[in-house]
């Protein structure tokens, strides 16, 4: 039976993220996905914002153009223009960029299974029991922790019997291409509790690619029908006539935020199963790189030093008592599900003071907290992204 110091469940942003720092502090890793390609069924629109691509070093072919612009439309469609001195959004290439990551986890020695999920898992001594379906061969491998990075709803939490998500949004976006869209590169936000109850519509538009989505609470929501009203309802705002649809992405977000019980002896959560989300924005791009990072400099201390103690800093209170704001903010978007009210809220956005207020959320740069210093040891352990 094989054996790894860290088996990593899911190759997304966050288990790629894990797997190549691991990886490159000497730790022997196994990434497996059940995919057979990460280029396929993407499920983030991929915007990463401003301090994301100030504190890691994504490679820049893997960006599309800056985006500054911002638009937030009322349901009735009044729009209200915020501007931004800096370059606030990109929409990442994420085909493209998990490939570059996978090649680096492979350059650090991580060992890469692909067409293979994760089935259960159980204690054997000091050691757990992965038992994984590889293609359609059953696997057992050992393992001196596990990791889940299977989204939202983790097997693998469950087993570890850590929390698991409850609350989230589904959302369902068209990706375009040779849209001919005037002016700059924009993000467009539409808020409608009819169509994204409890969310927003929008559209991602860079020069190159612009990804037209729409998402909401699934007790309310019915994506695809959803998109086909939310696509016509802006056909004066975004011609798609003569566009390319490339691509569909979708799937469940979780915005009930960073899940409280994240980790013990036996393995941790990361990205979209640790509830890594920001609850407001529902962006969990920023949050999954901050927590993979941190979850990999744990990892490498808790199995140098055998110290239970240094997992407690992996802990989801942490996080959530630093995120009270979103959290309520959530509580109140999903109380409030009338266009009226919404309408009234949109206009109070043009007030100097609340426009002020509107901007500091697209362009804030809290969009996570940074996670607890770990003692000089773990940190050296683990190299910076930035020129890795």
């Amino acid at each position: 039976m094989d054996s790894f110091d860290v088996t990593i469940v899911g190759a997304g942003l966050a288990g790629l993220q894990c797997a190549r720092l691991l990886g490159q502090s000497g730790r022997r890793v196994l990434l497996l996905d059940r995919k057979n390609s990460l280029t396929r069924n993407i499920h983030t629109t991929g915007i990463f914002v401003r301090r994301t691509l100030t504190d890691f070093d994504i490679p820049e072919d893997c960006l599309g153009p800056a985006i500054r612009d911002v638009t937030l439309y009322s349901p009735r469609h009044r729009p209200l223009e915020l501007k931004s001195k800096h370059d606030e959004f990109r929409i990442g290439r994420m085909g493209r960029l998990y490939t570059f990551l996978l090649n680096r986890c492979l350059l650090a020695g991580v060992s890469w299974l692909p067409e293979s999920s994760y089935e259960s898992c159980s204690e054997l001594g000091p050691r757990t029991c992965v038992n994984i379906k590889a293609g359609s061969q059953p696997r057992s491998i050992l393992t001196r922790y596990l990791v889940g990075g299977d989204g939202a709803s983790s097997r693998v939490g469950h087993d570890l019997q850590l929390d698991t998500n409850k609350e989230w949004i589904v959302g369902v976006e068209n990706v375009y291409e040779q849209l001919h869209f005037p002016g700059p590169p924009r993000l467009l936000c539409f808020v409608d509790s009819a169509l994204a109850p409890g969310y927003i519509g929008w559209v991602a538009h860079d020069g190159d690619e612009t990804h037209v989505g729409v998402a909401g609470y699934p007790a309310k929501f019915e994506p695809l029908p959803a998109l086909a009203r939310f696509t016509e309802s802006v056909k004066d705002i975004v011609d798609l006539t003569e566009a390319t649809l490339i691509e569909r992405r979708g799937g469940r977000i979780p915005i009930g935020g960073v899940l409280r019980k994240i980790a013990n002896s036996r393995g941790l959560l990361i990205g979209d199963a640790a509830g890594a989300v920001s609850p407001l924005t529902a962006g969990g791009l920023d949050p999954c790189m901050r927590l993979s990072t941190f979850a990999a400099q744990v990892i490498n201390e808790f199995l140098e030093s055998g110290d239970a103690e240094v997992l407690d800093q992996y802990s989801g209170d942490y996080f959530r008592t630093r995120f009270a704001s979103r959290l309520w903010a959530r509580r109140l978007a999903a109380a409030v599900n009338n266009n009226t009210l919404m309408e009234l809220g949109c206009g109070a956005l043009r007030l100097p003071v609340v426009k002020k207020l509107a901007a500091h959320v697209f362009f804030g740069r809290g969009s996570f907290p940074d996670a607890p210093r770990l003692p000089k040891r773990a940190e050296s352990a683990v190299h910076s992204v930035a020129g890795t």
